[in-house]
This record gives C-alpha cells, sequence and structure tokens, in this order.
C-alpha cells in the first residue's frame, strides 16, 4: 500500500518513511507544498500524512486539492499546531485524523491501519470475499481459513484488485500503484507485473479459490465476484 508523506522537516520525513517501509508501506516523501500537489495530481495513495506548516503553502489547502480531484485517500494531519481549531477545521475539510507533534511512530501506523480499514474494509478486522479472508491489520490472507503465504507485492496487488472490485484496472494503474516512483512504465515493469499476477493467481486457485481475477485483454485487469 503506497502513502505520501508530506513534512518539510528532514529527520523527521526520513523517520516515518524508513519506519513504515519497514511495516511494508510504500513511502513517497514531499518536501513541500508543490511537491506535494504534484504527486497528489498524478498518483493514489492510501493515504496521506501531512503536515500543515509547510513553507510554501498550506496543509489545508492540500486537503481541499486532494478532495477536489476526488481521492479516495486517507489523510492523517500531522502539526505541532495543536489548537482545537486547527484540528476541527481539518477535520470538517475532511481529514481522517489529526495527531499532534511529537508523536510516536508506533502511535501513527496504529492510527493509519485504523485509517485503511475504515476506509476499504468498513472498519472491520478481517474482511471476508466469498472463501477469501483478508486480515489487514497482520496482512494475512485465508482461503477456507487457512493462511496462503503471499509476498508483499502479491498482497498489495490483491487488496488493490479486492478494493476495486468490479472496475477495470489498467497494467498501467497496476503498476504505479504497486511501485509508484520506484519503477518507471517499462518492458520490466510489464514483466514484473505479469509474473506477480500470475504467481497470485495460482496461490489463490492451489489453496481452494476460485479465479476472481478477469484478464482484460490489451487493457488490464478486473477483480470480478459475479
Amino acid at each position: 500500500m503506497k502513502i505520501l508523506i508530506v513534512e518539510d522537516e528532514l529527520e523527521l520525513a526520513s523517520s516515518i518513511a524508513n519506519y513504515l517501509n519497514c511495516e511494508k508501506y510504500i513511502c513517497e516523501v514531499a518536501h513541500n507544498y508543490t511537491d506535494a500537489l504534484d504527486k497528489i495530481g498524478l498518483y493514489n495513495y492510501e493515504c496521506i500524512i501531512l503536515d500543515l506548516n509547510l513553507p510554501d503553502g498550506s496543509g489545508f489547502d492540500i486537503i481541499k486539492f486532494a478532495k477536489m480531484k476526488q481521492s479516495n485517500s486517507g489523510i492523517i494531519i500531522i502539526s505541532a499546531r495543536d489548537g482545537l481549531n486547527d484540528k476541527i477545521e481539518g477535520l470538517d475539510l475532511g481529514a481522517d485524523d489529526y495527531l499532534p507533534k511529537p508523536f510516536s511512530l508506533s502511535e501513527l501506523n496504529a492510527r493509519l491501519r485504523s485509517v485503511i480499514r475504515r476506509r476499504h474494509f468498513n472498519g472491520q478486522i478481517e474482511y471476508c470475499y466469498y472463501e477469501i479472508k483478508v486480515q489487514p491489520d497482520v496482512r494475512q490472507v485465508l482461503v477456507n481459513d487457512t493462511q496462503i503465504e503471499l509476498t508483499r507485492k502479491e498482497y498489495d496487488l490483491l487488496i488493490f484488485l479486492i478494493t476495486n472490485q468490479r472496475r477495470v484496472l489498467s497494467k498501467e494503474t497496476i503498476i504505479e500503484h504497486l511501485w509508484g516512483d520506484f519503477m518507471g512504465i517499462e518492458a520490466d515493469s510489464y514483466n514484473a507485473l505479469y509474473t506477480h499476477m500470475g504467481n497470485l493467481r495460482k496461490k489463490l486457485q492451489d489453496a481452494g479459490a476460485k479465479d476472481y481475477i478477469e484478464t482484460i485483454y490489451a487493457v488490464g485487469y478486473k477483480f470480478n465476484l459475479d
């Protein structure tokens, strides 16, 4: 799952990114307002971790821009501004949570998991799709109540397909979601996608799941429960 960290304090941004990378998130960082708008305009994120005080603009305006773009990203505000009015304004604009500085990275991670659960799994710790069961907090997938071992990319791919079920996802959209800034839309990217998709389908079917992943010729894929 891909996270955008908008924070002008370089050391803090790096600490958050390193911690969340260890928690198996893909993290991208913007250190200012302009870069944040560019990234939100180009890419989709599961969640945006957002500082309000940026050197060239307001975090409140970033929230407005994300909502205007109709982004489904969750938004967690992190700020040294701990006033009630700032909290109310941020939440009223559409932020999901507000965490005052200083904070522990473990608490930030817990709030991040909560936001993702609410947005994609109706707040449930465990979510079922027929014989497939997803436990997002521990990043586990079970088929017919038997856990299957998925790689980080296979898990992220499955969740992206499931949370966009019945929607056709282009190969380019899936590649951008899985690798973000770290992989270009090149032949190697497509080959990597085909490999992960093939492995995921095989593991699900070997465990007894139906093949819900439909290949849309020359376009991409769709997770179809019909």
